[in-house]
């Protein structure tokens, strides 16, 4: 199965499951601009699910739309868990969602560096009941390969909050 195909797949389920315990997600995505939102909303009835998708490319966004704090973007960078999950957080508030996600790092092929290197990607999933953010690296791929194995682990972690947790 392609990666597209796996994405397609997941983003049917989360629509499904969110439909059934009557769930709302956002999501505040950087690096993945966007593909996490749109791979939702090409699900028919994800109208019934999803709530809000912002594409914070920059820090400007991040800070001024999503609340990150200058603190987080100067101390641990746009590029970190702690802004993924002040991402996360921020989206949820703002739209008042019962889950988000969240996407920022580094696709490449250009801005890597050795602290944060093509291939990394930091993601949050926010919920009222906390928020956790993890780093993963995806390594040396193409950029489009590295945004879509970020757009699928996002759906994974989605879909893993909504079955592990008292949601819905």
């Amino acid at each position: 199965m392609t990666i597209e195909a796996e994405i397609t797949a997941l983003a049917g389920e989360l629509v499904k499951e969110c439909t059934a315990r009557g769930l709302k997600v956002s999501t505040a995505e950087s690096c993945t601009g966007g593909l996490v939102s749109g791979a939702v909303t090409a699900v028919s009835g994800s109208s019934a699910v999803i709530e809000l998708g912002v594409c914070s490319y920059s820090n400007r966004i991040k800070h001024g739309v999503l609340g990150v704090s200058s603190d987080i973007l100067e101390k641990y960078t746009e590029y970190s868990v702690q802004c993924a999950e002040a991402m996360a957080d921020g989206v949820r508030r703002l739209s008042g969602a019962d889950l988000a996600v969240s996407t920022t790092g580094v696709a490449g092929p250009t801005g890597g560096t050795p602290d944060h290197p093509v291939g990394e990607v930091c993601m949050a999933v926010s919920t009222a009941h906390g928020c956790h953010g993890t780093r993963f690296l995806f390594g040396q791929h193409d950029r489009q390969t590295i945004r879509m194995m970020a757009v699928k682990k996002a759906l994974e972690l989605l879909l893993e909050e909504i079955k592990n947790s008292s949601l819905g």
